[in-house]
């Protein structure tokens, strides 16, 4: 294939690509950061009212060092995947600590940083610092598969390796931010999962999978396997208009957000907390649907007559107004409960 492929992918972004989103405004190693983070399994459209949001709260890595995970996970609620926001949250105290503030500039650096892998890294430093770097992210890999006719799951290493080096190769030295950003509006815009749209593509005719007509063959599907299904009820214990959540542990599912007790059955919950003088109303059963399982919720508003029984606001345990907003991290299950809760009121 030859080498005016960066040069097609380079003229395509000048004319077509997207260059006034939120994060290619007055760019900064800090602002390209939070927003690669953002964009990690998240879609631009959802990701721009919640950078907006993080980066008035949070402008520069300093702020964000000095909050507290509480703050930083309740600015996360409802993007998902809340281990990145654990990991943002982490990796900018070590910016602070180790290094004074000032982003790191060496690759090997900016990898050692919590939450931020060998592509990531790459497209911080190249649209932010104009380094060459290769990347590849999921549009990236499904330009190259596509183009290279690239066989195999980009998960495993043999494929992976085969699409870093074609990546590597056409990464130029010059304007290497812009071309960073073109691969990826290339893959989003235009090459895109179902439906490529390869009339309007610059490397129609250097492509090996539409020359063959199999675009959908790539990249390669990751072997089915059967998605686990789990259960729990989860009991929402409420005081008048008082809502009792706990923190759940730092590591783990929804590592460090809000939540409610969690167990096999009320049954378990009553016996646990020894509770007694409380009514009981079942909430809507639902499903919520992980990377690698399915939960089945069962949630169960308890209502009690008074804060003090025993036991039941056990460490970081936290009393909520039902009526305010609830300023820290939820996840989308738990967000979901409260709002029925408050439609109950």
């Amino acid at each position: 294939m030859s080498d005016t492929f960066t040069q097609k992918v380079l003229n395509w972004f000048h004319q077509h690509g997207r260059k006034h989103l939120p994060w290619q405004q007055n760019i900064n190693a800090y602002r390209v950061w939070v927003s690669e983070i953002m964009l990690q399994q998240t879609q631009v459209a959802t990701v721009i009212p919640y950078f907006e949001r993080f980066m008035q709260s949070f402008p520069d890595v300093r702020s964000l060092a000095e909050a507290e995970q509480d703050d930083v996970l309740h600015h996360w609620t409802g993007l998902g995947y809340y281990a990145r926001a654990r990991n943002l949250h982490k990796a900018a105290k070590i910016v602070v600590d180790q290094y004074n503030g000032e982003f790191p500039k060496e690759i090997e650096k900016v990898i050692a940083l919590p939450g931020i892998g060998r592509s990531t890294a790459g497209a911080i430093l190249s649209i932010a610092g104009g380094q060459a770097h290769p990347i590849l992210d999921g549009n990236v890999k499904r330009v190259l598969a596509r183009c290279y006719a690239v066989e195999g799951w980009p998960g495993t290493k043999r494929v992976e390796q085969a699409l870093w080096q074609v990546a590597a190769q056409h990464t130029p030295t010059h304007q290497c931010a812009q071309y960073t950003q073109a691969m990826m509006d290339l893959g989003a815009m235009v090459c895109t999962r179902t439906r490529p749209d390869c009339d309007h593509c610059p490397l129609q005719n250097e492509c090996l999978a539409y020359a063959q007509g199999t675009q959908t063959a790539y990249p390669g599907k990751k072997p089915k396997k059967a998605i686990p299904q789990r259960e729990t009820v989860m009991v929402a214990v409420s005081v008048r208009n008082q809502l009792l959540l706990i923190k759940r542990p730092a590591m783990g599912l929804w590592g460090g957000l809000y939540g409610f007790i969690e167990a096999a059955s009320l049954d378990a919950v009553v016996k646990r907390y020894e509770l007694d003088e409380f009514s009981a109303t079942s909430l809507t059963p639902f499903v919520h649907t992980f990377s690698h399982f399915q939960l089945h919720i069962t949630p169960v508003l308890v209502e009690l007559n008074e804060f003090l029984q025993p036991g039941i606001a056990e460490d970081n345990a936290r009393w909520f107004d039902i009526l305010e907003p609830i300023e820290v991290g939820l996840a989308a299950p738990t967000q979901k409960i409260v709002n029925e809760i408050r439609s109950l009121r």
